[in-house]
């Protein structure tokens, strides 16, 4: 028997992934942060590198500042007091270099919190964490920052890319505590998360690996779901 296309065979789940996408619900703030004490916002690279400026800078990523600082507003004004950025900031000859084009480089504006954040009066209260990975745990300190905040049991994750280093962070989260037997909720709101699109046409005229957007976003919020993590729509 013939054996069908990758296309042809994933064709029921798509529709599926489609509709699941379509139907996520909207989590109300007093939901996604009961006790605010205990709730603690990880963002990662939402920066001018990401956003608005440099060779990975993505409108569709730019296009999250907005609902994530609003999220930010929200949870302040709720009591939320833990808020952790973790950003790339690279050496001038980051090994990661081998596989991006050089960005978010330390001392440059790419490196830079964007300013819809750096303009919030509380901006002065959140922890930065510099990261040289895709991997926001690794070397930066925020295993640290989780155990000195043993009260933390709600963490809420935002920024990009959603296959990427949003992936890395919301799974390192959850499978922590999955790994210590700590009960831990981890949140991640779809309109809070994104990432970049490369057509397939554009990519093979530039020699490099496509990336469709929608679908990799959406496939990837599937797969943190699968492992426990809350995909909401938003928080409202």
């Amino acid at each position: 028997m013939e054996s069908q296309s990758l296309g042809a065979h994933a064709a029921p789940f798509l529709i599926f992934l489609d509709g699941w996408l379509a139907q996520l619900p909207a989590l109300p703030a007093a939901e996604a942060m009961p006790i605010p004490k205990n709730t603690a916002i990880l963002s990662v690279d939402i920066i001018n590198g990401f956003c608005y400026e440099g060779p990975l800078a993505s409108p569709r990523v730019a296009g999250i500042v907005e609902p994530v600082t609003r999220l930010f507003e929200r949870a302040w004004q709720r009591g939320v007091r833990s808020f952790v950025l973790t950003q790339d900031t690279h050496e001038p000859e980051a090994v990661e270099f081998a596989q991006w084009p050089a960005h978010c480089v330390r001392g440059t504006r790419e490196a830079e919190t964007v300013e819809a954040f750096t303009r919030l009066p509380f901006f002065s209260e959140m922890t930065v964490m510099e990261k040289n990975s895709i991997q926001p745990a690794l070397n930066t300190g925020l295993d640290a920052w989780i155990e000195t905040h043993p009260q933390i049991d709600t963490f809420i994750v935002v920024g990009d890319c959603t296959d990427l280093c949003v992936y890395q962070l919301a799974m390192h989260v959850r499978l922590d505590a999955n790994a210590r037997q700590i009960k831990r909720r981890v949140i991640l709101p779809e309109d809070c998360v994104q990432t970049y699109d490369m057509p397939v046409e554009t990519a093979q005229s530039l020699g490099i690996l496509p990336h469709p957007g929608d679908l990799i976003h959406a496939m990837f919020l599937y797969h943190m779901a699968l492992n426990g993590v809350e995909v909401v729509s938003s928080i409202t």
